[in-house]
């Protein structure tokens, strides 16, 4: 019998080993998550419901499975949180809105089938953002969750909850989402990986506008070969989505051609020339650029051309939100939270002449963005402008004193290459001025997804001989003291006990 502690803290990869030689049990594994969870949940608020028996009953049909020598998934036996703006099949699923408080969906999404077909097994849901709105998550259902860092300050979002049950140990894999950052920031802000995947390489089966690369899935884990080994379940072709394409990978990074970081030609930008970025942060910045110079064979600060990439931001996420929002909206608009309402009305606003304009933009700003990549192999950045603060306040509101333009104009460090489409990861490189997780931007060429992993896991391990680049982890005796209450805000009506008395196994975690 192991120590549930410590097989909750080993990653998925370590895991899948021990499961594949039979050297300790799905069931085991699982129980240690579900004690984790169990411990560390109401101090963090990471996940929302839970599928605790359902998940138990899936464990033990892997173990049948091993037991008959059946041939499994890549998955196979390992727990995954799913994000709360996926649909899960006979498990709540309320996208944080009080709108579908008690939404249990009929079957899984595109991405959930995937996992599930490769083996994962599934214990709940993250929190996220109400609608995926905003990149602090908190919510009207649920609440706030907290920084397994510091549960006071924010986890990021909207993958928010996914990052903080990562970065606590509860899982080994969590599922995320992007579109101005939301895999990437909360990533950063937790210390751990996220990986914003080219556009249709995983298919995301929920995007109304089934042909805009703006929002993808992908993958979330502890390290880059844990995210590699969820990349390689999901990615590839599927009909409901018209971007995807075909794609085949292994689930071990063993098999590829490691990275040489000394023929690495890097680039890097503090702020891409139009992004507000805190004087701290920059200084941390550059610190960790100076770090790092000695290894590639260039690193070199790079100018990119973005000057209108937040007039075009605007226009193309407002676009998607109109599209998800619509119907709610026309239905009744008290219905939807401020960001989410806020987000319909800018677009509802917005012409066919903006819509133009800026799908003209998002071009321009492509082809330049790829011209780059004919001198160098990365481009980096920070991930976020500042520290973590408070999960209280709803958003950023000034960089260095200055007025925001509004509530998400802090993501343009990740949106600015949402644009480009490029794929990109928020990879932990060490603390900030706060001593507060710093997430280091690692971008890649065109459709260069495994070329990044592999780029990004040589980096890892050079971070890892170093205490000032090394992957923080937060301090579990500090948290299991935090008396933090994250029902505190006015704008979180507190769960009345009848509320979830009509959901079976899609219950509200501990």
């Amino acid at each position: 019998m192991h120590n549930p502690n410590e097989l909750a803290d080993k990653g998925a990869v370590e895991l899948k080993s021990l499961l594949d030689s039979r050297q300790v049990s799905p069931t085991e594994v699982l129980e240690a998550c579900i004690s984790r969870i169990e411990a560390y949940n109401p101090k963090i608020n990471a996940f929302c419901a839970t599928s605790f028996e359902r998940a138990r009953e899936e464990a033990r049909a892997v173990e049948r499975a091993i037991l008959r020598g059946e041939e499994r998934g890549m998955l196979s036996g390992l727990p995954i949180g799913i994000k709360d703006l996926e649909e899960t099949e006979g498990v709540l699923t309320t996208y944080g809105s009080p709108l579908f408080r008690s939404n249990v969906p009929a079957q899984d999404n595109e991405l959930v089938r995937r996992l599930r077909g490769a083996g994962a097994i599934v214990v709940g849901k993250t929190n996220v953002p109400e609608m995926g709105a905003g990149a602090n998550t908190r919510n009207p259902v649920w609440g706030a969750t907290g920084n397994p860092f510091n549960p006071r300050l924010n986890a990021g979002g909207s993958s928010g909850g996914a990052a903080a049950a990562l970065a606590a140990s509860m899982v080994p894999l969590c599922s995320g989402s992007d579109t101005g950052g939301s895999l990437r920031i909360p990533a950063a802000k937790c210390g751990i990986v996220g990986l914003r995947t080219s556009p249709g390489l995983v298919p995301s089966e929920r995007k109304l506008l089934g042909w805009t690369p703006i929002s993808v899935v992908g993958p979330m884990g502890r390290d880059v070969a844990d995210t590699w080994l969820q990349l390689a379940a999901t990615a590839g072709i599927a009909p409901s989505d018209p971007l995807s394409y075909d794609f085949a990978m292994s689930p071990s990074m063993d098999g590829y051609q490691p990275t040489d970081l000394s023929r690495l030609r890097v680039g890097y930008t503090e702020d891409f020339g139009v992004c507000d970025v805190d004087e701290d942060i920059r200084r941390v910045f550059r610190n960790k650029i100076a770090s790092l110079k000695g290894v590639f064979a260039s690193c070199e600060e790079v100018e990119i051309d973005m000057q209108h990439a937040h007039r075009c931001f605007d226009v193309v996420r407002a676009e998607a939100f109109v599209g998800s929002l619509q119907a709610a909206y026309e239905k009744d608009p008290d219905s939807l939270g401020p960001n989410p309402r806020a987000n319909y009305e800018m677009g509802a606003r917005m012409s066919l002449k903006d819509c133009v304009w800026a799908g003209g933009e998002q071009t321009r700003i492509f082809r330049r963005f790829q011209k780059l990549f004919g001198q160098y192999d990365l481009i980096l950045s920070p991930t976020t402008p500042v520290s973590a603060f408070p999960w209280e306040q709803p958003y950023l509101e000034r960089v260095n004193g200055v007025e925001l333009e509004n509530y998400y104009r802090w993501l343009a460090l990740t949106y600015v290459v949402t644009l480009a489409t490029n794929p990109a990861l928020s990879m932990p490189m060490g603390v900030d001025h706060l001593g507060m997780p710093f997430g280091m931007q690692v971008i890649g060429r065109f459709r260069g997804d495994l070329e990044l992993l592999l780029a990004a896991q040589a980096i890892e391990t050079h971070c890892e001989t170093s205490a000032e680049l090394r992957r923080p982890r937060p301090d579990m005796a500090v948290l299991a003291r935090s008396e933090v209450d994250l029902w505190t805000p006015v704008t979180h009506p507190p769960r009345t006990p009848d509320q979830y008395s009509s959901v079976t196994d899609g219950r509200p975690a501990v």
